[in-house]
């Protein structure tokens, strides 16, 4: 089976853009595109948390219902949580009640504080983990890499929860350290020539 499909315009796209309602945007302008913001980098690794275990859909679906909840992925603000707070959260049926996940990014909250202390920013730190052209697979065709592995690992001896391979690397393909969009695929040309602009973070 082909890895595209004809979009609306008729330009072939990765095909589960067409999935649902809410991808084609989100492929089209987000996915695999270079990010270097700290905020939206916290954000997609506790928004990919969250999708363990469901689809990315449902979690698309709420994105702005969490980033209501969560002050916008202010990990400043978030880190400040009290039980209070979770509790809160607990009973918002806006977003994924899972009292595991809520906890994971209040504590990842103060784990990204440690890290900006340490290492500068998020992103100088997440873009040293970008895997050379000889390290990637067939685009579409890995769930894990030894990129994400690594990130994972490290996270985890910081102490964070909830970044695991998989979700490591599905916030590595979404941030635009892997442009994993189909061969043949229009927004594969753009994100491309994005990156060629684009400096990670020292």
């Amino acid at each position: 089976m082909s890895t595209t499909i004809a979009g609306p315009d008729g330009r072939p796209r990765c095909r589960w853009c067409m999935g649902a309602p809410e991808f084609l945007a989100y492929h089209d302008t987000e996915w695999g595109f270079p990010v270097d913001d700290d905020r939206r980098l916290f954000e997609k690794l506790c928004l990919e948390g969250f999708q363990s275990g469901l689809s990315w859909r449902t979690i698309l679906a709420k994105r702005e219902n969490f980033r209501a909840a969560f002050h916008g992925f202010d990990f400043e603000r978030i880190a400040g949580f009290s039980d209070a707070d979770e509790e809160r959260l607990l009973k918002d049926s806006s977003i994924v009640r899972h009292r595991g996940k809520i906890a994971a990014v209040i504590n990842n909250a103060k784990r990204a504080q440690d890290l900006v202390r340490r290492e500068g920013s998020i992103a100088a730190y997440v873009w040293r983990f970008e895997p050379t052209a000889d390290e990637l697979a067939r685009p579409q065709t890995a769930s894990t890499s030894t990129a994400s592995i690594a990130l994972s690992k490290d996270l985890k001896k910081r102490g964070w929860s909830f970044v695991g391979p998989t979700t490591v690397y599905a916030f590595m393909q979404a941030m635009g350290l892997i442009n994993d969009h189909a061969e043949g695929c229009i927004v594969r040309e753009q994100v491309a020539a994005a990156k060629t602009t684009f400096t990670p973070p020292a």
